[in-house]
C-alpha cells in the first residue's frame, strides 16, 4: 500500500530539515509530489508578509523566540492558533514566528463563545482585519516562561503581579485560618471545657462520698451419692455452674426487684437513708419520693450481676456509711437464702407427697389382702390348701396299701381247697371298710360334703388370696423403693447458699471517682460538640448547594 503525505504532514514528521522554501526558491523538494497533482497546495499560497521573509530572517526569528523560554503550554497553543489559521508551520517556534508576522498574538485566550458562529459554522479568520485592528507586537507583551534551570526575567510585571496576588490570597487566606481557629477555640470552651469543669467541680467538691461493699455467693447443688446412675446430659451436668444457672438468674431477679426494695426498706430503713440531709442534692432522694424514683435509685446502688462462667453472683452495695452498706449486703443475702430455700421446697414437697401416698395406699391395700387370706382360713379351717390335699393323699396312699395287702390275703384264703370262713369273713368286712374309708377320702378331694365347699374350692379361694398378698407385697416393695428414690432426689435438689466473699466493712469511700467520671463527661461533652458541628457543616454544604 503506497502512502502519499503531504507538503504540510512531510514538514511536521521531518522537523530536521530547514524550514519550506518560499515562491522562487529552488530545493531538494521541488519534484515531491504532494498528493494533489499539479494544484497548489492551499497553505502554499504566498502571502505579502511570507515572501519578505528571508531564510536567514527566519533563523534569527526562531533563534530569538527559542531564548525566550516560552513553556509547552504557550507553544501548544501557537500550534493550534497556526493550524486554525491555516499557517503552514513547521514547528512550534516557526508557528509563533508567522503568527507574530501576522500581528496575531499567539498566547492570546479566546473565548468559546466567538469561535463559532450562531449558526454553528466556526469563525473564519481574517488576515486583514487582524492586521487593521491588532496593533503590532513588539515582543514585550508575550509571557515569559520559566525553565527548571534558568532564572525569571526581572522585566515580567505580569509574574510580579501574579505573585503578589497569590501572596494577598495567602494572607486572606491566613486571616481567614486565624479566625476559624478562634471562634473553634471559642466553641470549644463553651461546650466543652466549662462544662468539664463544672462536672469535675461538683465531683470534687460537691458529690457525697459513697462507701461500697463486695459480696460473692454461689449456689450449689448437694450432690447425692446413691445418685450414681444420673446418666447423658444431667450427669454432665451435674456438679457444673449450668446446674444451677437458672436458680442463680432467679435469685439475682429477686434480689433486683422491687419486692426486695419493699422488703430492704421496711425491715432496714432503705429510703430514709438515702433521703438524709448531708446527701447532695443530686444523689438525695426525696422524703416524699415515688416508688419509680426509689427503685431507680435501688438499681443505681445496688449492683447484682450474674457470672455464667464461674456461677457466681456478684454484688456491691453503695451507702453513705461503711456500717450502712455491711446491713444492706447482709440483709440481701438472707433474703437470697430465703429465695433459695423457697425455690426448691414446693418441688421436694410435692415428689415426697406422691411417694409418701402411693407407700401407704400399697400398705394398706398388702394388709386388706392379707386379711382375706386369714378369713379364708378361719372360714374354711384349713392353714393351707396344699398341706390339706397332702394330707388326704397320704391317707389315701396309706389305705391303698392296707387294701392291697388285705386283698392278697383274702385271695390266698381262697386259694386253699378248704378255706376257713371264719378267718374270711372279718378280712372281707375289713376290705369293704378300706374301699369306703379311700373312696370317702377321694370323695374329699374333688366333691363337696355335707353342704360345704369342695377342697379345690378351698385351695381355688386360698391361693387367689395368698397371690393377691404376694403382689401386693411387691407393690409395698416398689413404693418403698420409690419413696426412697424420691427421698434422694428431693435431698439432691436441695439448693445451698455459699459465700465466697464475705462483706466487709469499707475503711475509704469508693465513690465518686472524681477523675474518670470528670474525663467521661469531658469525652461525652466532646462527642455532642463534634456530631452538632458535622450536622451542622451537612446542613450548610446541602443548602449552598
Amino acid at each position: 500500500m503506497t502512502t502519499k503525505l503531504t507538503a504540510k504532514r512531510f514538514r511536521i514528521r521531518r522537523p530536521e530539515f530547514p524550514p519550506a522554501p518560499v515562491e522562487g526558491d529552488k530545493g531538494l523538494f521541488d519534484n515531491a509530489d504532494d498528493g494533489f497533482g499539479d494544484n497548489k497546495f492551499p497553505t502554499a499560497t504566498p502571502s505579502t508578509t511570507q515572501t519578505s521573509v528571508t531564510h536567514e530572517g527566519d533563523d534569527e526569528a526562531l533563534q530569538e523566540i527559542k531564548r525566550e523560554g516560552l513553556t509547552g503550554r504557550q507553544l501548544r497553543m501557537a500550534r493550534k492558533l497556526a493550524r486554525k489559521h491555516d499557517m503552514p508551520a513547521t514547528s512550534d517556534y516557526d508557528a509563533v514566528r508567522l503568527l507574530r508576522a501576522a500581528n496575531i498574538d499567539p498566547f492570546k485566550r479566546t473565548s468559546m463563545l466567538d469561535l463559532v458562529t450562531s449558526d454553528g459554522q466556526p469563525v473564519q479568520s481574517d488576515t486583514s482585519h487582524a492586521l487593521a485592528n491588532v496593533p503590532k507586537d513588539d515582543g514585550s507583551k508575550l509571557p515569559q516562561t520559566i525553565k527548571p534551570v534558568q532564572l525569571p526575567s526581572t522585566a515580567a510585571r505580569a509574574e510580579t503581579s501574579h505573585a503578589a496576588e497569590i501572596m494577598n490570597i495567602q494572607r486572606d487566606l491566613s486571616r481567614r485560618r486565624r479566625r476559624k481557629s478562634m471562634l473553634l477555640i471559642a466553641r470549644l470552651v463553651c461546650f466543652v471545657l466549662l462544662p468539664t469543669l463544672v462536672t469535675g467541680w461538683y465531683y470534687y467538691m460537691v458529690a457525697t462520698p459513697l462507701y461500697a461493699t463486695q459480696t460473692e455467693f454461689v449456689i450449689q447443688q448437694s450432690q447425692n451419692p446413691t445418685s450414681g446412675g444420673a446418666s447423658g446430659l444431667g450427669g454432665l451436668l451435674q456438679g457444673s455452674p449450668m446446674a444451677t444457672s437458672q436458680d442463680s438468674i432467679a435469685v439475682q431477679g429477686y434480689l433486683q426487684s422491687r419486692e426486695a426494695m419493699l422488703r430492704l426498706d421496711e425491715e432496714h430503713d432503705f429510703r430514709a437513708h438515702y433521703s438524709a440531709k448531708d446527701i447532695d442534692p443530686i444523689q438525695r432522694l426525696a422524703p416524699d419520693a415515688t416508688l419509680e424514683a426509689a427503685y431507680k435509685l435501688y438499681q443505681r446502688n445496688f449492683q447484682i450481676s450474674y457470672d455464667p462462667t464461674e456461677g457466681l453472683v456478684k454484688m456491691e452495695v453503695i451507702a453513705t456509711t461503711p456500717e450502712k452498706s455491711v446491713d444492706f449486703a447482709q440483709a440481701l443475702i438472707e433474703y437470697a437464702e430465703g429465695q433459695v430455700d423457697h425455690l426448691t421446697q414446693r418441688l421436694r414437697e410435692d415428689q415426697m407427697r406422691g411417694a409418701r401416698e402411693g407407700f401407704e395406699e400399697a400398705q394398706t391395700k398388702m394388709m386388706e389382702s392379707q386379711r382375706s387370706v386369714v378369713d379364708l382360713q378361719e372360714k374354711y379351717k384349713v392353714l393351707s390348701s396344699e398341706v390339706e390335699v397332702s394330707l388326704i393323699t397320704n391317707q389315701v396312699g396309706q389305705l391303698e396299701t392296707l387294701l392291697s395287702q388285705d386283698r392278697l390275703s383274702l385271695q390266698q384264703m381262697k386259694s386253699n381247697s378248704n378255706p376257713n370262713p371264719a378267718r374270711m369273713e372279718p378280712l372281707e368286712r375289713r376290705i369293704e371298710a378300706l374301699e369306703t374309708e379311700i373312696a370317702l377320702l377321694r370323695g374329699k378331694l374333688t366333691e363337696s360334703m355335707d353342704g360345704e365347699d369342695s377342697l379345690p374350692q378351698v385351695q381355688s379361694a386360698l391361693l387367689m388370696a395368698q397371690a393377691d398378698v404376694q403382689t401386693r407385697q411387691l407393690m409395698l416393695a416398689q413404693a418403698i423403693q420409690s419413696m426412697e428414690t424420691a427421698r434422694s432426689e428431693a435431698n439432691r435438689q436441695t439448693r445451698y447458699l455459699s459465700l465466697s466473699v464475705k462483706p466487709i466493712m469499707p475503711d475509704e469511700p469508693s465513690y465518686p471517682r472524681a477523675f474518670e467520671s470528670t474525663l467521661v463527661a469531658m469525652l461525652i461533652f466532646a462527642g455532642i460538640y463534634l456530631m452538632i458541628s458535622m450536622t451542622a457543616a451537612i446542613l450548610r454544604e446541602q443548602m449552598s448547594a
